[in-house]
């Protein structure tokens, strides 16, 4: 291992996919973008244009006039996905993240929800797509696009639903070519927003209410007479199952019962997943809009979910999500896209060198070997890489978190 080999691995990850692009890049901006995706894992406190300036080969300036250009991160993460993501089964996984942010000039802030909070708080949001890998229980952040505040979406006469369709419209054609399963939490579990991927050609697979109005299929055969035939027989009570009509599936913590059901709410036929947990919790109801999906299929499709939050707690822990001071749309996203892209990356670094990821390791070793060569370079000293490989190896790995 010579003093440079994991940056050098980094570089040729970056530029193997560049190179991979349909549309291919100027060699400025690439060279500024290589150089801007390494800094996002060097700088070890906040990331902003000042701090880019200061720990990269280029001036403050030329960050933020780049930050203005368009960049097709959905391809170029894509392109990453395929050295990640093995498993057979993979969804498109579609998060809403808050985003702290204040500044009366800052464009789309609003009052938008906050997880963590548990309330709606003043900032700013993005729509987080990602792709997920059932077998491997994986994720990578596709791309991220920030969500308008109230008084925009009202001038276009459209809500927060109507966005996201739009969002996902506009990537529709290069997510066909990953999936067709789009995976979200129970807040998309709504009429107008699964219409509106059934146009788009995705299956939906969500949460429904606790309270959701649920019907057996009915049982009887078509009787030849005029009239619309009858499409369900009684009303679901999760209290009193009807364990002749239902499937069981085996899983930890509680019983699994799957059905096809009918939807009053979706006005349509579902997969219908319902959990009973051991401690005696309200029974959680999961569903796909592709009634011949298995019930073995939804519960593990959505509860990969949870791996696309892990991508936005990275790039808020290590690689400045929220710490943009951009007060543009075009400035904001590039850095929300250059953050959630540079995880994905630690993760495609670390899986080709063969060690657990870890972000805080990654970031710690990438850190050490850029200031390192920085040293060596600035020292005007040629070191004997043979001689010095294990001191090398030594400093690089220095207080790197171990998985």
């Amino acid at each position: 291992m010579d003093k440079t080999s994991i940056l050098n691995q980094y570089r040729g990850i970056c530029s193997d996919v560049l190179g991979e692009l349909a549309t291919k890049l100027n060699k400025s901006f690439k060279s500024f973008l290589m150089e801007t995706l390494i800094l996002y894992l060097v700088i070890p406190g906040r990331i902003n244009f000042l701090q880019l300036g200061r720990y990269g080969k280029s001036c403050e300036q030329r960050f933020r006039q780049n930050f203005s250009k368009d960049f097709d991160w959905l391809e170029f993460n894509l392109s990453l996905s395929d050295r990640v993501l093995t498993g057979d089964r993979k969804a498109i996984a579609i998060d809403p993240s808050y985003i702290s942010k204040s500044g009366k000039n800052t464009p789309w802030i609003g009052y938008f929800w906050s997880g963590a909070a548990g309330q709606a708080k003043r900032g700013l949001e993005i729509l987080g797509v990602g792709l997920i890998d059932i077998d491997n229980k994986d994720c990578i952040s596709l791309q991220a696009v920030q969500t308008p505040d109230r008084q925009t979406l009202e001038s276009r006469e459209a809500n927060l639903i109507d966005w996201y369709l739009l969002v996902l419209e506009s990537m529709q054609e290069k997510l066909h070519r990953a999936s067709r399963h789009v995976v979200a939490d129970a807040y998309f579990a709504k009429n107008n927003f699964v219409m509106g991927l059934q146009e788009m050609k995705f299956d939906l697979v969500s949460r429904f209410r606790d309270d959701a109005a649920l019907y057996y299929p009915t049982l009887q055969k078509p009787t030849g007479k005029k009239g619309r035939p009858k499409l369900y027989d009684g009303k679901i009570d999760l209290a009193n199952l009807d364990t002749t009509r239902v499937q069981k599936i085996n899983i930890d913590n509680g019983d699994l019962y799957t059905l096809v059901a009918y939807s009053k709410s979706l006005k349509q036929m579902v997969r219908l997943v319902i959990w009973y947990f051991k401690d005696g919790k309200k029974p959680k109801l999961f569903f796909s809009t592709n009634p011949e999906m298995s019930g073995k299929d939804v519960i593990e499709f959505y509860r990969t979910r949870f791996q696309i939050e892990f991508c936005f707690r990275d790039a808020k822990g290590f690689t400045g999500l929220m710490q943009s001071q951009a007060r543009d749309v075009a400035k904001l996203s590039f850095n929300f896209n250059a953050s959630l892209t540079s995880v994905n990356l630690a993760k495609v670094l670390a899986k080709e060198r063969g060690i657990p990821f870890s972000m805080a390791s990654c970031k710690t070793m990438i850190h050490n070997a850029y200031l390192l060569e920085r040293f060596i370079c600035v020292s005007g000293i040629k070191p004997n890489r043979r001689l010095n490989d294990k001191l090398v190896k030594e400093l690089i790995e220095f207080a790197a978190i171990a998985a």
